[in-house]
């Protein structure tokens, strides 16, 4: 893969400022609800957009952006490590620990396009913010994908966190957790009873609960009443595990909010304006109505 000219001078400072979300496919994607919606509500003259890019593509995208109007991008599954691969060195400390980038920027002082990864702290932010005073010890995630990768090394870094990482195949897991030089425990699925013992916080990363996917059906019993549950799907926003854990009485956190704050530190990098808890709920009460009117179609 060819590396992209990350010294560009050529985005443009001057009209419309666009950004845009690279995937394949990217039809689902929601992004351009958030952006487009923070857009209006700064009153930024902008443009958010989705590119659709095959993955033999990225790296000419990427080398391209600037010549095609943009002044950054997002990116999502599955070009987050090709992307990293094309810009590396270009990264920072957390694309650097994830090898993936899902944020593109141009750094203000030296006009060098670099890369980001901002999922974990998407997912940190959301969980302080719906779990105020969160100040748990023991977390378990479940799979090993990419959302993992960001997750546990969130919870490491900045939760100081100790964590259980259960997987169906634990070489996959065990492969993981090296790869980010993660301290994560693993565990097999076979395990999982053990893993939850005690635990303060469960994270299920996996696409099971997902529409269209079969529930995840696990018992929560071995969690103790303090315990978090976290579920990042969000399609539907109240999954079967996030009623099994309201039914026991546990504080439940959906996947909505990990999408909406991990696009707050791109929109602050591209158009330079913070985004707020109030900007936040306001793109949330638009995605929540779009899934709404998708379940009744």
């Amino acid at each position: 893969m060819s590396t992209p000219d990350t010294s560009s001078s050529d985005i443009p400072n001057t009209g419309p400022r666009k950004v845009c979300v690279i995937g394949w496919p990217i039809e689902h994607s929601r992004s351009p609800m958030i952006h487009n919606t923070w857009l209006q509500r700064h009153g930024i003259d902008g443009e958010y957009t989705k590119l659709a890019v095959k993955p033999e593509e990225l790296s000419d995208t990427l080398r391209y952006l600037p010549n095609l109007g943009f002044r950054g991008a997002n990116v999502t599954v599955p070009h987050k490590e090709g992307a990293f691969e094309a810009l590396n060195p270009f990264v920072d400390a957390p694309a650097e620990r994830l090898q993936a980038v899902n944020t593109i920027y141009r750094d203000p002082e030296t006009g060098e396009i670099r890369g980001t990864n901002t999922d974990g702290a998407g997912f940190w932010t959301h969980l302080n913010q719906s779990v105020h005073g969160f100040n748990g010890k023991t977390a378990v995630v479940l799979g090993a994908g990419g959302a993992a990768r960001a997750i546990v090394d969130v919870l490491e870094t900045e939760g100081r966190m100790k964590v259980r990482l259960v997987n169906r195949t634990v070489a996959r897991a065990a492969s993981m957790v090296a790869d980010i030089d993660a301290k994560a425990t693993v565990y097999g699925w076979d395990q999982l009873r053990a893993a939850l013992e005690g635990a303060d916080l469960l994270v299920n990363t996996t696409t099971l609960g997902m529409e269209g996917q079969p529930p995840l059906d696990i018992d929560l019993t071995p969690l103790p009443d303090h315990a978090v549950v976290y579920d990042i799907v969000y399609v539907p926003l109240e999954t079967p595990l996030l009623t099994q854990a309201r039914d026991r009485g546990l504080a439940t956190v959906d996947g909505l909010g990990m999408l909406l704050w991990q696009a707050a530190p791109g929109f602050t990098k591209w158009f330079g304006v913070e985004v707020s808890a109030d900007d936040v709920a306001a793109a949330r009460t638009l995605i929540e109505a779009d899934l709404t009117k998708k379940d009744e179609t």
